[in-house]
């Protein structure tokens, strides 16, 4: 947890430790790259505004740092506008808090996004054109060379990767990605498939990320065949 208010890191402590969350804190940036140096860590909750460096500058970085396994991360703020939320979407968050937020909000968010990022860890592998993904190791390579996706992109690329040229509307993609459950809207699929292809254009796959005019996207690898990687 990475939160500047003492009130506030009490209450999530309060909520999170009877639910049998161990909880570490960071009350700035400086000190949470510490901490996630000396030790791995299964999710972030990260305030937006904090002392010095923002949570969302430290987001950002975290999903540049030449690692596949950076935690998923829940951005908090009081911000509540809709170019806010984007904002903190591109910036590599998978979800978004806005305060005030209810304990049970809390905990059914942390849950979602856990079970998100575990749900393919048993999952066998796939490569198209020298994209593939390992989903054991949660690896995504191009050619071999390893790919660092945020989790949200990762879940992203593997659903379409798995279900090569059927189109998906942005709820579909939702349902699928996000959950059900998730309280996030249909811009979350637009802004994830942006950054996504943004990853994915220096080797030229971008253009397996295809927009269908009025419907939604597909993954479409053309003449490409699936084929299991190689262990």
């Amino acid at each position: 947890m990475v939160e500047d208010e003492p009130e506030v890191r009490e209450m999530i402590r309060f909520i999170l430790e009877p639910k049998g969350y161990q909880v570490d804190e960071a009350d700035n940036a400086q000190d949470a790259r510490r901490l996630l140096s000396q030790r791995g860590y299964d999710l972030i909750l990260m305030d937006w505004m904090l002392p010095g460096r923002s949570g969302l500058d430290l987001t950002r970085e975290l999903r540049q740092m030449a690692r596949s396994n950076t935690p998923p991360v829940i951005l908090l703020t009081a911000r509540s506008e809709e170019s806010d939320k984007v904002k903190g979407l591109e910036s590599g968050a998978d979800d978004y808090i806005t305060k005030p937020f209810s304990p049970r909000e809390m905990l059914a968010r942390i849950k979602a996004v856990l079970r998100r990022n575990r749900g393919d860890q048993t999952e066998r592998g796939i490569e198209f054109a020298g994209l593939s993904i390992e989903p054991s190791h949660h690896i995504v390579a191009i050619d071999g060379t390893p790919l660092h996706l945020s989790p949200a992109e990762y879940r992203l690329l593997y659903f379409f990767m798995t279900h090569p040229d059927r189109v998906f509307s942005r709820t579909q993609i939702l349902d699928q990605v996000w959950g059900v459950t998730a309280s996030v809207d249909e811009r979350t699929v637009d802004v994830h498939i942006r950054r996504l292809r943004k990853q994915l254009t220096p080797s030229g796959h971008h253009n397996f990320l295809q927009t269908v005019r009025s419907v939604g996207y597909r993954f479409s690898p053309g003449n490409s065949q699936l084929k299991q990687p190689s262990s």
